[in-house]
């Protein structure tokens, strides 16, 4: 397949005409179509993006290949989309599971997709983002390496959310100037998506937010219902499971449904190639 084909624009099979249209660059308006944004309102914006195979799988679990990578077929119209998502992003949150699937990555839209890098950038400029969205690890340990790129790099600044003791572990590395730690004292679970989402606004004023991950960090933003919208790309292959595999799908670690469903409005779909590009709004 050549670059061009690779980067042939998505095919738009159905769009709710929802919200605020993004003044795209031309090429990338070629590539993706009218692409919208709910209109501001008081409090943050959190939506996040997956991709997942046919049968639900959004991570194989097995070293080296751990990475949503694998699971969309390395596709390039999948990068260009992440790094969409993330261009219009004035936060990004992971957890320590992702940072470890894929240690090397920078949570910026040049750094997934740099065929595009001039049209990001040209985005963010349109949108009046000075600088690159602040990339936010959430670990309770603090049993990170913070000579990792999106740690030493410099390129992004970095908030790390940990615990009391996390952050103990952590000030022995001696953290760059990058890099801000806060520590959250928790109850009985995990750090509570509030919580984060507290300290990201004592750092960043910026009002959309990107969760990229992973499935148990998801789960817990879904838990307190606080995800907006989930775009999630629908790859064209089967993975398969085995019991106890460790294999993860999109929400791990909490139970909705049948007590609780959480139901979303399909209001986006888009065709790339084999996959299928969706996206659901949730109230």
């Amino acid at each position: 397949m050549t670059a061009s084909a690779a980067l042939a624009p998505l095919e738009a099979l159905f769009e709710l005409r929802r919200g605020q249209v993004l003044p795209l660059p031309p090429n990338l308006a070629r590539l993706y179509g009218n692409f919208r944004m709910p209109l501001r309102r008081p409090g943050p914006e959190v939506y996040s993006n997956f991709v997942s195979t046919m049968d639900g799988v959004v991570s194989l679990h097995v070293k080296g290949h751990s990475a949503g990578a694998d699971i969309s077929g390395f596709s390039i119209q999948d990068r260009m989309v992440m790094g969409l998502l993330r261009a219009v992003a004035d936060v990004v949150i992971v957890g320590s599971g992702t940072l470890g699937a894929d240690p090397r990555q920078v949570w910026t839209p040049e750094a997934i997709c740099p065929e595009l890098a001039n049209d990001y950038h040209g985005l963010r400029k349109a949108l009046a983002k000075r600088e690159a969205a602040l990339n936010v690890v959430v670990s309770a340990s603090g049993n990170i390496d913070l000579r990792l790129p999106v740690f030493a790099s410099g390129r992004v600044p970095v908030l790390i959310v940990t615990t009391p003791a996390g952050a103990k572990r952590l000030a022995k590395q001696k953290p760059p100037e990058s890099v801000g730690i806060r520590s959250i004292r928790r109850g009985s679970g995990k750090i509570a998506p509030s919580a984060i989402l507290d300290e990201v606004a004592r750092v960043n004023p910026g009002k959309r937010i990107l969760v990229e991950g992973g499935p148990r960090l998801l789960g817990s933003f879904y838990q307190e219902r606080l995800v907006g919208e989930q775009f999630l790309t629908l790859a064209s292959q089967i993975a398969g499971r085995e019991a106890g595999d460790g294999r993860l799908s999109l929400v791990m670690g909490k139970t909705f449904a049948p007590r609780d469903p959480l139901w979303g409005t399909l209001t986006d779909v888009r065709r790339g190639h084999s996959a299928l590009f969706l996206r659901y709004s949730f109230q």
